[in-house]
């Protein structure tokens, strides 16, 4: 459902929405981040940005910190 995307243009990772091509800035005020974050609590991982490349446990427990800060 969402590829990280790491790219020059960008200053943070960001999330691409895989649906519509929505791409989701890392920003706890951003009500797609609150989504991509609460499917991250559903125990959902989201495709690396590199081919190969994998998604640890820890950076989705630091995006759900970041983006949920109260949640």
């Amino acid at each position: 459902m969402y590829k990280l995307l790491n790219n020059s243009l960008a200053t943070e990772p960001c999330a691409v929405r895989r649906e519509d091509g929505a791409s989701i800035p890392f920003d706890p005020a951003n009500t797609d981040a609150a989504e991509f974050a609460k499917w991250l609590q559903d125990g959902n991982i989201p495709e690396a940005a590199e081919e190969g490349g994998i998604v640890s446990p820890e950076w989705v427990a630091e995006t759900i910190s970041k983006l949920l800060p109260n949640g």
